[in-house]
């Protein structure tokens, strides 16, 4: 007699694809779908593509950091190396179009695993600061070289490409945006797929066992070296299909695509998301986009708000944003998660006025400095004053402190609500 046959999407002892394991990725798939149908508008379309083209990147750049251990000052050549291929191939197919777009990312992932291997051959050899200090240079080395090889690099223009004389795809030529957002969500669900399965072999858990004791991995007759290595290369890869995604949402690649600055970047992304989970990029890629592409629209420095909230971040929450979040995991699975309500409540009210008053006074005095002669009046939180007046900053400054004083007088309420959500006994107890 024969067994009926058991779905594996289903099937609650399957090894392939647990229903539990698949549905955050179902959840993903629909909410890509109905985002340009909630926000309907240019604009949302294009930070929707630019932060999945930053999830894509960041979570290449976290198989290194997070999964292997290695710090790189760099990874952006492999993400711009790619993009730059990628526009090149663009080119050629407006000559004689054989190629459909939706797999020219694959060409860019190609051309990153390639510089990737080569690289990573000899950048792998050893860990910690000497993998750091050779990224650095190999990233300074090639945003050098994109200025005078010019015949790949385009020099200090770069290079352009226009998407639309690719082949189509089923009548679609790319020319419109939304076709575009939906190219580049489902690349992100492939990419995303991808590495997360990638962090699920027996590759990507001797890369974590590397990461955390090289010489325990060597001794069980492991090559920390060829582990470090595989993980550099598949890194390259997604990292260059990045570079794909951004040559065909911006068709304009130009070194900046490969200088430290978009190396520091992706680090900080990774950073605030937080390091070693899965999640952790793709966290940080939102906030980061969020701010560089919303917050920009609204001051001038809100650089200086991204690198205060970093500094902060690293300081006090190193496990980064999707940390913060994991800590609550713990008082929710022993059902005392109520018991943080009451300090949290308490301190929203002064939170958000120290931020909000130290916002206002940073405003005020880059004003104040880079105001042009005669231009006194500015406004903040729809209110106009004076700026050169001492006492809207005295105002803020004064606010500030007072805000700073309450939380520091609601802190060990809080700590106290900590110890209690996070002990072991009964609630009754």
């Amino acid at each position: 007699m024969s067994t009926p046959s058991t779905n594996p999407l289903t099937a609650g002892t399957s090894r392939l694809i647990p229903l539990n394991h698949a549905l955050p990725w179902i959840i993903a798939a629909v909410a890509l779908v109905l985002l340009p149908v909630i926000f309907d508008s240019r604009s949302a379309l294009t930070i929707m593509n630019q932060m999945a083209i930053t999830i894509v990147f960041a979570l290449a750049y976290n198989m290194l950091l997070g999964q292997g251990g290695m710090l790189s000052f760099g990874h952006a050549v492999y993400m711009g190396l790619g993009g730059f291929f990628s526009m090149h191939v663009m080119n050629w197919m407006s000559v004689d179009p054989w190629l459909p777009l939706p797999v020219l990312p694959i060409f860019g992932g190609l051309f990153g695993l390639l510089f990737a291997f080569l690289i990573g051959w000899f950048s792998t050899r050893r860990a910690g600061t000497t993998f750091a200090m050779i990224s650095l240079g190999v990233g300074q080395l090639v945003a050098s070289l994109s200025i005078i090889i010019v015949i790949f690099f385009g020099g200090e223009e770069g290079i352009s490409g226009n998407r639309t004389e690719m082949l189509p795809f089923f009548g679609l030529d790319f020319g419109q945006q939304i076709e575009v957002y939906y190219l580049t969500a489902v690349w992100l669900l492939i990419a995303a797929l991808g590495m997360f399965l990638y962090s699920r072999t027996p590759m990507g858990r001797l890369a974590n066992a590397v990461r955390d004791n090289e010489e325990r991995a060597e001794f069980l007759g492991y090559s920390q070296r060829n582990v470090r290595w595989i993980s550099f290369c598949a890194s390259g890869f997604f990292a260059g299909i990045a570079g794909a995604l951004f040559a065909i949402n911006f068709e304009i690649l130009t070194e900046e695509n490969l200088n430290l600055a978009t190396s520091g970047t992706i680090l900080l992304v990774t950073f605030l998301g937080g390091v070693g989970f899965f999640i952790g990029p793709i966290i940080g890629a939102i906030v980061f986009t969020l701010l560089q592409t919303v917050l920009s629209l609204h001051t001038d420095i809100w650089a200086l708000y991204v690198g205060i909230l970093f500094v902060a971040t690293v300081m006090f929450f190193p496990f980064g944003l999707t940390g913060l979040l994991a800590l609550h995991v713990l008082p929710w699975k022993l059902g005392k998660i109520g018991y943080l309500a009451k300090p949290y409540a308490k301190m929203i009210v002064p939170a958000l006025a120290l931020v909000l008053s130290a916002a206002a006074v940073l405003e005020i005095l880059f004003h104040v400095r880079h105001a042009g002669r005669g231009e006194n009046e500015m406004t903040i939180y729809w209110t106009t004053f004076d700026s050169h007046s001492p006492l809207p900053l005295i105002l803020g400054i004064v606010v500030a402190v007072v805000s700073a004083y309450a939380l520091a007088k609601l802190a060990p309420g809080l700590k106290a609500a900590w110890d209690e959500a996070t002990t072991m006994r009964e609630a009754g107890q």
